[in-house]
Order: structure tokens, then sequence, then C-alpha cells
């Protein structure tokens, strides 16, 4: 369909409602985990005693330990993450823990490297003020939504 000489989808995109950009990362490197599954214990899968988080066989028999074809992978440094991504966010960001809107103004200077996460001991009437204060200088925050629609709802 034509409008006025001019196809309807350009029109579209040159007359779309303007809206507040998502706040993007400065960069946003491909994020590569080398090993997603979790390491379990040695026997977890045969003892319920045993559990499944991760303890080091340490027995002088013990076949995870000595590497036998076909055993339990072991984690060691060579599973690790490359430095330029360690603790990054899948958004790019990475993680800043925030209590008060005094700590979130360290982020300003670094919010495009940095998101704010609020801490859970915040109560939603400081929340409130955490995420408009944050709005203000362009920081993301990665839980703005804890424990604000719940109480709005009541």
């Amino acid at each position: 369909m034509v409008l006025f000489d001019v196809p309807v989808d350009s029109f579209l995109k040159l007359h779309r409602p303007v809206t507040m950009a998502a706040l993007r990362p400065l960069t946003k490197p491909k994020i590569v985990k080398k090993r997603v599954k979790k390491f379990i214990r040695h026997q977890s899968d045969r003892y319920v005693k045993v559990t499944k988080s991760w303890r080091k066989p340490r027995g002088i028999d013990n076949r995870v330990r000595r590497r036998f074809k076909g055993q339990m992978l072991m984690p060691n440094i060579g599973y690790g993450s490359n430095k330029k991504t360690k603790h990054m966010l899948p958004s790019g960001f990475r993680k800043f823990l925030v209590h008060n809107i005094k700590e979130l103004e360290v982020l300003m200077m670094s919010n495009k490297t940095h998101a704010a996460e609020i801490a859970h001991n915040v109560s939603s009437k400081n929340r409130k003020l955490i995420v408009e204060r944050a709005a203000q200088l362009a920081i993301k925050i990665t839980n703005p939504n804890a424990r604000l629609r719940s109480e709005e709802n009541e």
C-alpha cells in the first residue's frame, strides 16, 4: 500500500512514537561458557546421604580422582571463564550490589559497564527512590520490580 507516494513500512519507520531507549552496555562480547552442566559429586547418584554438591575425591583408589575414562569429570582451572567476560550478565553488564542511593551514585561514571542490583534487605520505600534515581542517572537495574509489584496490587 502506498500513502502519499511513500511506502507504508517506511512511513511507519519515520513516524513511530518516541520511547526511552533501553540501556545498553558499551560493548557486548560473546560470552562463551566452557561447561554449562554442574560438576556433581562421585556416587551422589548412588547414595542419598552423599549430596550432589561437589567434593574432591581423595581416596587412594578413586577412579574419578585418577581420571579414568568414562568417569565423572572434575573441575579444574581449564574450565575458567574468559577474563573479559567473567562475571558478565547475558545483557553485557556486570552486577554491582546497591543498598542505598549513595552507593548507586558510585555507578554514575560506569553506567555503560555495570548494572545495579538492589540488595534483598532494602525496604520497598527505599527501592522506589533508588529506581527513580537510577532512571535519572541512566543506570540499569537488574531487579527494578522486586518487592514493588506485589505491594502495589494489595
